[in-house]
């Protein structure tokens, strides 16, 4: 099962730059992220969600590789794979994956204008090396799925990595 975390910071450049570090530690078979999600809330007070991977994309290069093999057997490849490249498109842009992005937009009307938070939806990690380069970066955790003892046990081994952590 996943555990939610969201970590309120002072502008989206932290916010990406904790993204990165995750997604660094991922690569490294650290954690094991399902999503990781950057919101947004502009000066403007709009939301903006910052995917680290577009289902809108993906989906329109998958259909368009299946629109344009199916488009073969029947000798349209072009208008197969445009086709299938826009309906792979509206297709990825429906689907929602990982962390719910109505659920990350109402947590964003929170965050006062030009901050940001991180999402993570971690399967596993190995805690005692993903926190403390988590917790450098300082940050307020404001969400998790954790029970309230394991919360207060992640604050204080965020606070004995980095003393200057508010997670």
């Amino acid at each position: 099962m996943s555990n939610l975390f969201a970590i309120a910071y002072p502008d989206v450049a932290t916010a990406q730059k904790v993204r990165d570090e995750l997604v660094g530690l991922q690569k490294q078979k650290l954690v094991d992220l399902e999503d990781v999600v950057v919101v947004e809330r502009r000066e403007d007070g709009k939301i903006k969600l910052h995917q680290a991977v577009s289902n809108t994309g993906m989906g329109a290069a998958s259909g368009a590789l299946w629109g344009g093999v199916i488009g073969l057997l029947f000798f349209m490849p072009f208008l197969g794979a445009a086709v299938g490249g826009a309906t792979g498109a509206a297709v990825g842009a429906s689907t929602d994956t990982g962390v719910d992005d109505n659920f990350m937009r109402q947590i964003g009307e929170k965050l006062e204008p030009g901050k940001a938070a991180v999402f993570a939806l971690v399967r596993s990690a190995t805690q005692d090396k993903v926190i403390p380069a988590v917790a450098q970066f300082g940050g307020e955790l404001i969400q998790t799925s954790l029970s309230h003892e394991e919360e207060e046990h992640l604050r204080e081994i965020a606070k004995a990595a980095y003393p200057a952590s508010t997670l």
